[in-house]
């Protein structure tokens, strides 16, 4: 297959200028960039004048539900999600059922993957036994089948002294720890941030000092063991200044990531009991959102994941407090960040491109998708005067529980080419 993209501006995460030109696939191999490049014979021309070409985005943070929970997501819906996002490349947390917390497990879902999805799907695997956090999972095991990242996502590591241990063991191969960060006892039913919110809705609230205390206390545990820890999710101001106190000492490593709903939604978002905002960690309150924000323009945060995590409309229908915490992002992030943010000059395309391309795939040791010739082919093409309309019909996600449904947003992804193949035509 030849394909020759025209026309189009190119972004990169090394400049904050687009550069105009014509770019040539052939055979999934980026073979020319150029002004005015001739048209092989045979080659499909699309004619990209003021899109915008960049490399594909990866999120290093996504639950696909299976195996156990496959009414929310299967790997399947999950990765046409993502690839309906402008995203090629995505890392599922461990909390199935079974748990992802051996070889026998890791090796059945990578083989789904193999067969069922259109992008690669990696895995982390989980630092306990079932998450249950009381023996450490087959480790070893799981980092022979290419295992990098180990977390008991949607938990807490809640012992100490057993995470002590993981890190000592598991650094020496090379794997890291993401910490789903929260003391449970003091986050209590997880609803919604305590603040005056939760006030108004009567709902017992869980404090941001929940997550702070084991942002600090798992960086501190990586600090001396020497291990590599990746804080998840960060929700709240004071949480991000912790990370960044951190990474001033320059003696451990640190990185994190920043989702979307939390630089774009706070607690007031809420209204009366609307379970699309329910979340764990919580929205927070508009302070934060700014503090975030600023935080992933000053590199604070490595990272953009969105965290996607499907539920049913019945399980979200309920009343506040028994819903489950979660919002999809895999459809929605790329658009809703151009939206808000790339339009009103907050931050440019090199930064979305930094933190929701290259790092992430450098978080887990891959090569960095580039828009360059003798590059495998990785990239979406995006129309900025576009629209997307968030529609059930629109997503390729199994659920839809997002604020953005039936919104229309400005942007809209056009076509994600990978490899050989095209994997979206719009």
């Amino acid at each position: 297959m030849t394909v020759l993209i025209q026309n189009t501006c190119i972004a990169s995460e090394n400049s904050p200028a687009l550069t105009s030109g014509d770019v040539l696939v052939e055979n999934g191999t980026i073979t020319a960039i150029g002004l005015d490049l001739a048209i092989p014979a045979g080659a499909r021309v699309i004619d990209a004048r003021g899109r915008i070409l960049m490399p594909g985005m990866f999120d290093a943070h996504v639950h696909f539900r299976e195996p156990g929970f496959e009414t929310k997501e299967t790997i399947a819906t999950g990765s046409e999600a993502a690839i309906n996002g402008g995203v090629t490349g995505v890392v599922m947390m461990p909390n199935t059922s079974p748990a992802l917390d051996s070889p026998t497990v890791v090796a059945s879902v990578l083989e789904t993957a193999r067969r069922n999805a259109r992008i690669p799907v990696l895995t982390s695997g989980c630092i306990t036994k079932g998450r249950e956090g009381k023996e450490l999972a087959a480790l070893d095991g799981m980092r022979a089948l290419g295992v990098r990242m180990l977390t008991d996502d949607g938990d807490t590591t809640a012992d100490p002294a057993l995470l002590w241990r993981a890190m000592q063991y598991a650094g020496e191969f090379g794997m890291f720890f993401a910490s789903h960060c929260e003391v449970a006892e003091l986050a209590g039913p997880r609803a919604l941030n305590d603040g005056v919110t939760s006030y108004r809705l009567g709902i017992k609230g869980s404090p941001a000092c929940a997550e702070e205390i084991i942002i600090d206390r798992d960086i501190r545990l990586a600090h001396a063991t020497g291990a590599h820890i990746h804080i998840q999710h960060v929700s709240s101001k004071l949480g991000m200044e912790t990370i960044r106190w951190w990474k001033s000492r320059g003696d451990v490593r640190v990185t994190a990531e920043v989702s979307p709903h939390h630089l774009l939604f706070n607690e007031e978002h809420i209204g009366d009991f609307d379970t699309h905002y329910k979340m764990n960690p919580p929205l927070r309150t508009r302070a934060d959102n700014e503090a975030l924000v600023q935080g992933l323009i000053e590199g604070v945060f490595d990272l953009i994941a969105t965290d996607h995590a499907p539920h049913t409309p019945f399980e979200k229908s309920q009343d506040f407090i028994s819903a489950p915490n979660g919002i999809t992002g895999l459809d929605t992030a790329l658009v809703s960040l151009y939206h808000h943010f790339v339009t009103s000059g907050v931050f440019g395309w090199d930064l979305l491109v930094k933190r929701y391309s290259a790092e992430p795939r450098r978080l887990m040791g891959l090569p960095v998708a580039s828009i360059a010739v003798g590059e495998a082919a990785d990239m979406v093409l995006f129309d900025p005067d576009g629209e997307s309309t968030f529609t059930a019909e629109f997503m390729r996600s199994k659920s839809r529980n997002t604020p953005f449904l039936d919104q229309t947003l400005r942007g809209r992804v056009e076509l994600v080419l990978l490899g050989r193949e095209i994997l979206l035509d719009r």
